[in-house]
């Protein structure tokens, strides 16, 4: 019997997305599965997992309030400065940079990416050491400045290692923007400034949008540069997990903490989402 051209249809679509559904099932849904029945289950008597059914795990979150504290302080604050930073930088690249240097404008931005970020953290500890920047300060009468292990390197280091992120999806929304609008908006006697708010900015908070939770996101989960720049005094999630699961060896407190943890992250996208659909005026919204 010939085969339908809806079956057909169905069929190439099954083989288009079969690999990547069966990708998503294996290394990220089941991954899940498996943390959400290990945060409900017990530590047990030498570490690891013990079969149970209790939310204790989830009661006793409070217990690592620091840890959270810091990252839903400093993560939005570090996602807010990379913004303050990667729009101008975008508006540049997408409008007033010359054409001819455009790309190789945007390549620079992304030549940090091809130099490991423990590298590049590494060298913001020998700049804000001892011996960098509150050297060069003493000299000029501001002794006994301590820079590194404080809030403020941690939030330098995020700005400096998530930059690109942010930078490159509002740069595409940028990019993207009808010159002829602008042109229009000059030609009713618009200044640039009311034609920035009432025209770029609102058509390039998709880009925004998708940046600031792609930026905030990834800042949930951070390890290294707390760790680093931190000292050890400034704990994010990502650091309370990695001593769970690997020192003290209690799966289920790390489990319930990180299913908390992607709770954020998926409340986040949604109002990311529904803010940018609602300013913007459009759901042709990308998020990474």
């Amino acid at each position: 019997m010939a085969m339908t051209l809806a079956t057909r249809k169905r069929l190439v679509t099954a083989l288009l997305v079969g690999p990547s559904a069966a990708w998503l099932s294996i290394f990220l849904v089941l991954p899940f599965i498996a943390i959400l029945v290990f945060s409900v289950g017990e530590r047990a008597p030498e570490g690891g997992y013990q079969a149970a059914f209790t939310f204790a795990q989830f009661m006793n979150l409070p217990a690592r309030a620091t840890a959270f504290w810091n990252t839903m302080l400093l993560a939005p604050v570090g996602a807010i400065l990379c913004l303050l930073v990667a729009y101008p930088t975008a508006y540049y690249l997408a409008i007033r940079a010359p054409t001819r240097f455009r790309m190789l404008l945007v390549s620079l931005v992304v030549v940090p990416f091809w130099t490991s970020l423990l590298v590049r953290t590494y060298a913001w500890i020998f700049i804000l050491g001892a011996r960098g920047l509150p050297n060069l300060l003493a000299l000029i009468g501001l002794p006994d400045v301590r820079l590194l292990n404080t809030p403020g390197a941690v939030l330098l280091g995020i700005v400096y290692g998530y930059l690109p992120l942010m930078i490159m999806p509002i740069y595409v929304s940028l990019e993207k923007l009808d010159r002829r609008l602008l042109e229009a908006s000059a030609d009713l006697g618009a200044s640039p400034v009311r034609s920035f708010f009432n025209i770029t900015l609102p058509l390039s908070l998709p880009g925004v949008a998708t940046g600031v939770a792609l930026v905030t996101i990834l800042l949930l989960g951070e390890y290294l540069i707390p760790q680093l720049l931190g000292g050890g005094k400034v704990f994010f999630i990502g650091n309370a997990l990695v001593d769970l699961f690997l020192q003290s060896r209690n799966w289920p407190y790390g489990s319930a903490i990180a299913v908390t943890l992607v709770s954020v992250v998926v409340l986040i996208i949604t109002l990311a989402m529904r803010l940018a659909w609602r300013f913007a005026g459009t759901r042709q919204v990308d998020l990474v």
